[in-house]
């Protein structure tokens, strides 16, 4: 067992420091607000007075922190952990913060000789609570694979997704889905509101179609991303029924900003040939732009590479 300093007790660190403790490891927790250390009073955990005093002694110090600012000054501030740590000790970043703040942390904890791990964690508060989490980790193998036996009390599903920096680059891309998904099944249900749709059965509807299954579940990994790109619904069709959906948006008065710019997203796949394509073919345009916006030489999609693509 491993003795860990756990710091930030919010909605999610206070589960996963319990799992911690659970797990039979020694803990020692810190929060600079008090009342998120008062249920680990008279717990199995030692109450740390500040980030320094949670990190000493500890094989690992975590941290589970609201923003970049607040971890670098945790770290590196006066009563930091940094401060603290110890010979061979790791630190394990948890939070969602920038990647750049997260490579200049790194770097500032590899200069003091001390390993450093970003774990951003995927899923929910009920999983921080239950220690089913999905941990996102960027470093080195080696150093992720003597983390496990933390780690793995804290999420059931470990993900090594590359190098220091790795795992905040797959958090963000994951939540900017999440967020933006989010979005537009508001837009979604408040149009269906504005035009009269029970919304239970709209739900309803939305679950068991396309719409709700998502298409990166549905549509993307059996077209595109399978290198076919044969209509199964054509980039026509989508551009064709959001134009209608969003005149009907205008006359309800029902706003639909994501709509509008998907409008204008389809209408780059005009220009670029794509649009008689499968609407998945979309990606392959923004690729393109990417790639040329890049100075990139390379045309063919990295996903699809090495696969042919049935175009007509």
């Amino acid at each position: 067992m491993a003795n860990v300093g756990f710091i930030g007790l919010g909605r999610m660190g206070a589960g996963m420091a319990r799992n911690l403790i659970k797990g039979g490891h020694a803990v020692a927790v810190f929060d600079l607000a008090a009342g998120a250390l008062k249920p680990f009073v008279g717990s199995d955990a030692r109450i740390a007075n500040c980030s320094r005093d949670a990190a000493t002694g500890a094989d690992f110090v975590i941290t589970m922190l609201p923003n970049s600012r607040v971890v670098r000054q945790t770290v590196l501030g006066d009563e930091g952990a940094i401060h603290g740590m110890s010979s061979g000790s790791t630190l394990i970043d948890m939070s969602t913060g920038g990647y750049g703040d997260a490579l200049d942390l790194a770097a500032e904890v590899g200069r003091r000789g001390y390993t450093f791990i970003d774990a951003p964690v995927g899923r929910t508060p009920w999983d921080a609570e239950a220690g089913t989490l999905m941990i996102l980790a960027g470093g080195a193998a080696e150093d992720i694979e003597r983390a496990r036996s933390v780690l793995d009390c804290i999420g059931n599903e470990l993900v090594h997704a590359g190098p220091v920096g790795s795992g905040v680059k797959l958090k963000l891309v994951n939540n900017y889905l999440t967020v933006v998904g989010s979005a537009l099944v508001a837009e979604t249900l408040t149009l269906g509101r504005k035009v009269g749709l029970d919304r239970d059965l709209l739900v309803r509807v939305l679950q068991a179609t396309v719409a709700g299954k998502g298409p990166l579940n549905v549509l993307y990994p059996k077209k595109v991303l399978a290198g076919d790109i044969t209509p199964l619904f054509s980039g026509r069709l989508a551009h064709k029924d959001l134009v209608l959906a969003l005149e009907l948006g205008n006359t309800v008065g029902s706003p639909l900003p994501l709509g509008a710019a998907a409008r204008e997203l389809y209408s780059l796949a005009q220009a670029h040939g794509r649009l008689d394509d499968d609407m998945t073919a979309l990606l392959l345009v923004l690729e393109k732009i990417s790639l040329a916006a890049n100075d990139d030489s390379q045309t063919t999609s990295g996903i699809v590479a090495g696969k042919s693509l049935h175009q007509h």
